[in-house]
């Protein structure tokens, strides 16, 4: 649970991410403040020329016409003038703002086309589509329109109510003597303002999770009629946001409407009339002024309402440049270019260490592991959950690299291979499958895009698939996740096909079968069965019966290989007996 120290240091965290991730374009936005500055100055001269027209018109004797039409004519230049640089400033903001976006966009695409495919498994869709989406959108507020706006709203009623001022004294305190209540209810209601942003961002960041999550999942939920147990999240989700942002501001909705009457038209324009006409009666200040002063009393409170919003918008802008630099900061898997060639499909494990890290917390899930598969041969890895064999796995094919040691194919690092080297040699198939949006003709050809018809139905012949999408109206020209979706089985067996098509002779198997019924079982075992001949497989299995077989079994605990083998060199292992147990339960 985090407290209100740890909300404070994110937002402070959060204006050090807004700073660098606005460096590029910190010189635009500094021209785009300093024409908004000349655009506020402008903004005094229509101030002086209805002063001068007020007193011209309400003078003694005859209309000065000229000195009217004089007037008026500087109103009239003075607008427009105001206008252009305001318009001005605003093309300069945006245009900082497209350098950044564009600029963003592309890291962005670098960073996550270079990703390791384990930051993808520990990173939920909801709070990368944040990032992406919600986050950019708060960056490009802030870059287009808040250095202009921000100037202009503290320059502009800075420059007026020091005109009306010089008009006098007494009417420049008149304009704004109801604002140290307004300011005072502002700042009470404001406190905290940071912490509680923040506060407020991981809420959302859960709820957006939470929100992908349910959707992805709902035609499983249905088919298992779990929909209470998989609502709980989304429900509890909302309810965490709402009962926060009630708690949060309900309290504070009386303070700010009382202070915010004290700043409304009718209590000024009370207040700037009755006290002004009051001192024209009495012969201190002209009609003209009265008048003028009061138009710029009006100014005032708008300015403060947009620099409260301003605030705010720091606030979420900063939030969001933290999302935004944690996808850009993430470690790359970098490639050499072209690379090593290994010479066969050998593959050894030597002395590999590796840590899981949140902040500075390091969790160690492999500990020196030295393991070598022999090419052509079956290795199956199984051990309680979180003894580190998917880890170990899935670093066959990158998903992470290892802190200490390093993993060879064919004699060659992977960290000196080429990245289409490596996907060439190494394929896999989890437990749970994507699928695309595309065609099932694409999906299986995905590794190899100029395969043929007839090479991917052999494919998905051999994956025990072809049956079910020759049923289908439209065969292999069928939309996935448009014109049909699959079951769990299904899904497996394309990926299955996929895997023969890329025909990669090394392989990384999660037990496929997994939640699978007997029927689509036979049929996935068949299918890998087909997969796995003639390759250097290494399988995570949670099953005895899914390793029946295999060349060499090891069994992992707490990041160690505790033994390894064939099945007379394991069968005394207390894990194995107890998974061989199970097994005929």
């Amino acid at each position: 649970m985090a407290t209100e120290t740890d909300y404070r240091a994110k937002r402070k965290a959060g204006s050090a991410a807004l700073g660098r991730l606005m460096k590029p374009v910190r010189r635009r936005l500094l021209i785009a403040r300093l024409v908004t500055l000349a655009s506020c100055c402008m903004a005094l001269a229509p101030y002086v020329a209805l002063t001068r027209i007020g007193r011209l018109l309400l003078a003694d004797g005859p209309t000065d016409q000229a000195a009217i039409a004089h007037a008026v004519s500087l109103l009239l230049c003075a607008v427009g003038t105001q206008v252009g640089l305001y318009f001005l400033a605003l093309l300069i903001a945006h245009r900082a703002d497209i350098v950044l976006r564009d600029r963003i966009q592309r890291d962005m695409i670098d960073t996550l086309s270079t990703a390791p495919l384990a930051w993808y498994s520990a990173s939920t869709s909801g709070r990368i589509r944040k990032a992406i989406q919600d986050d950019a959108a708060a960056i490009h507020s802030l870059i287009a329109h808040a250095p202009v706006d921000q100037t202009a709203v503290i320059v502009t009623p800075v420059v007026l109510v020091g005109y009306s001022f010089t008009i006098d004294w007494r009417l420049g305190l008149l304009s704004f003597v109801t604002f140290p209540v307004f300011l005072a209810g502002q700042a009470y209601c404001m406190r905290d303002m940071g912490e509680k942003t923040a506060q407020m961002d991981d809420k959302l960041a859960d709820l957006s999770s939470a929100t992908v999550e349910l959707v992805d999942g709902i035609h499983v939920v249905k088919n298992f009629g779990r929909t209470g147990r998989a609502h709980r999240r989304f429900t509890d989700a909302c309810r965490a946001f709402a009962d926060f942002y009630w708690d949060w501001c309900g309290p504070l909705m009386r303070v700010s409407s009382l202070s915010m009457g004290f700043i409304s038209v009718a209590v000024l324009m009370g207040i700037m009339l009755g006290g002004g006409l009051t001192m024209a009666h009495l012969g201190w200040v002209g009609v003209p002024e009265v008048l003028v002063c009061s138009l710029i009393a009006l100014v005032v409170p708008r300015a403060i309402m947009v620099s409260a919003s301003m605030g705010w918008a720091y606030q979420q802008a900063g939030n969001a440049a933290l999302h935004l630099l944690e996808v850009l900061d993430i470690e790359r898997v970098d490639y050499p270019d072209p690379g090593e060639t290994p010479e066969g499909n050998d593959v050894v494990f030597d002395d590999v260490s590796y840590s899981y890290r949140v902040g500075e917390v390091a969790t160690p899930a492999l500990k020196g592991v030295s393991l070598r598969l022999e090419e052509g041969t079956v290795t199956a890895l199984v051990g309680p959950s979180g003894s580190g064999k998917s880890t170990l796995a899935t670093m066959l094919a990158r998903f992470r690299d290892p802190d200490r040691g390093a993993i060879r194919i064919g004699g060659v690092d992977l960290r000196r291979m080429g990245e289409r080297e490596l996907y060439r040699r190494v394929a896999f198939v989890l437990q749970n499958p994507y699928l695309q949006r595309m065609s099932i003709r694409d999906a299986i050809a995905l590794a190899r895009p100029d395969a043929d018809i007839a090479t991917i139905r052999a494919a998905a012949s051999a994956a025990r698939i072809i049956d079910d999408i020759d049923a289908l109206p439209n065969g292999f020209d069928t939309i996935i996740g448009g014109d049909t979706d699959f079951s769990g089985g299904q899904k497996q067996r394309i990926a299955i096909a996929r895997a023969l098509v890329a025909d990669a002779p090394i392989l990384v198997l999660d037990e496929a079968t997994a939640g699978t019924d007997p029927d689509c079982e036979a049929d996935i075992q068949a299918a890998l069965a087909e997969l796995v001949r003639d390759r250097t497989v290494l399988v995570i299995a949670h099953h005895a019966e899914a390793i029946r077989g295999v060349d060499k079994i090891v069994i992992m605990e707490d990041g160690h290989i505790v033994a390894a083998g064939g099945l007379q060199d394991v069968a005394d292992h207390p894990y194995w007996v107890s998974l061989a147990g199970r097994n005929d339960q």
